[in-house]
């Protein structure tokens, strides 16, 4: 099947489609992606890019769909996915909605779907889209496709129910103009997914961890180590206008933001101490320990690396970015900003397997 990754990213869906590939549930091929973030470009050529195999670079997705023959003049595809800009309608953020430009995006798509009319959509957003705007901007988002033609389907999916340690609320949305069973819109759920994929996931080529200390390694270099001037501002419980459980030692880790690198308290970002780590999570001092105490301890933030392998990526991807000349804040935010593999994996397993998805 042929497929266009728009809002690229690191190819977090595209990897998932590899993995698929590799595992001769269906055969993907790539014909083109955009992503106008330079330094995520190099992070995904690095990965992906390893010969020219005729994939059209499309760039900025607003300048490339300005021109409609560039749309035309795609090679065809079957699919189309992304994970459109999400700032706009997070909870993190101001909630503009479609009254920001960021938020105009979801209607490129909209101008390449109306050009070509693949047979599939498989989109990615925070959860907020649902409710956003009291639910006028998923209704609005929902319309637009209907009205192409196409049948639409939604979930909330949560990266942690994949096989990944890491609460990760998701929406997603799948369209198709294909004929779909009557009751696939009650079927097509979270929880209907990760149980065909806890069934079959031990033999499938995703990356698997039950538990944060699967991925985090015993030395990292000493920069990833927390200063003693910035522990105690990380590990408080807020301030007099803001108050909130600063844990660290998690062993499901908090959703990965764009913004780790700016290194926020502990209620949002993820770190570990030393002890916590070399003990393979037995010894966790913050069950005995005042914050006061926690504060004379190493810890640590994680490293790319492990930022990467907590979205289903190898660690290699990170490494790989980083010898293209991609410094370790962009790696971070590329991390955040990625769609979960095994959670791409598993929908896709399950629309393929459940003849939905066919080629």
């Amino acid at each position: 099947m042929r497929h266009l990754e728009l809002f690229a990213g690191i190819g977090g869906f595209r990897r998932a489609m590899d993995l698929l590939t590799q595992d001769h549930i269906m055969n993907f091929h790539c014909v083109g992606y955009s992503e106008i973030d330079s330094k995520a470009v190099r992070t995904y050529r690095a990965n992906y890019h390893h010969e020219d195999n005729g994939e059209v670079a499309m760039g900025d997705i607003v300048s490339f769909t300005r021109n409609i023959e560039n749309i035309y003049n795609l090679p065809h595809f079957d699919l189309i996915t992304g994970g459109f800009p999400c700032q706009t309608f997070s909870m993190m953020g101001r909630q503009a909605g479609f009254n920001e430009d960021r938020g105009q995006m979801f209607f490129h798509i909209i101008d390449i779907l109306a050009a070509r009319m693949p047979r599939y959509v498989l989109l990615e957003n925070v959860k907020n889209l649902k409710s956003h705007d009291k639910g006028r901007t998923f209704a609005r988002i929902k319309e637009e496709l209907e009205a192409l033609g196409y049948s639409v389907f939604t979930d909330i999916f949560n990266t942690a129910k994949f096989h990944l340690p890491q609460t990760r609320n998701r929406l997603l949305i799948f369209a198709t103009t294909e004929h779909v069973p009557d009751n696939f819109e009650r079927q097509f759920t979270c929880d209907n997914v990760a149980a065909q994929f806890n069934q079959v996931y031990q033999g499938l080529s995703t990356y698997n961890y039950e538990s944060v200390n699967d991925v985090l390694s015993l030395e990292v270099e000493p920069k990833y180590f927390l200063s003693e001037r910035i522990k105690p501002t990380l590990l408080a419980d807020g301030s007099a206008k803001f108050k909130s459980k600063s844990d660290i030692n998690m062993s499901i880790a908090r959703p990965l933001t764009a913004t780790m690198h700016k290194m926020h308290r502990a209620c949002q970002d993820n770190y570990y101490s030393q002890d916590f780590i070399e003990s393979h999570g037995a010894v966790n001092p913050v069950k005995t320990m005042t914050k006061e105490e926690l504060a004379q301890l190493p810890i640590r933030k994680l490293t790319p690396e492990e930022a990467f392998m907590l979205q289903g990526f190898p660690a290699n991807f990170a490494t790989n970015g980083r010898n293209a000349g991609v410094a370790d804040g962009s790696l971070y935010k590329q991390a955040g900003n990625a769609v979960s593999v095994n959670t791409i994996y598993a929908v896709l397993y399950y629309l393929i397997t459940n003849n939905i998805i066919h080629e």
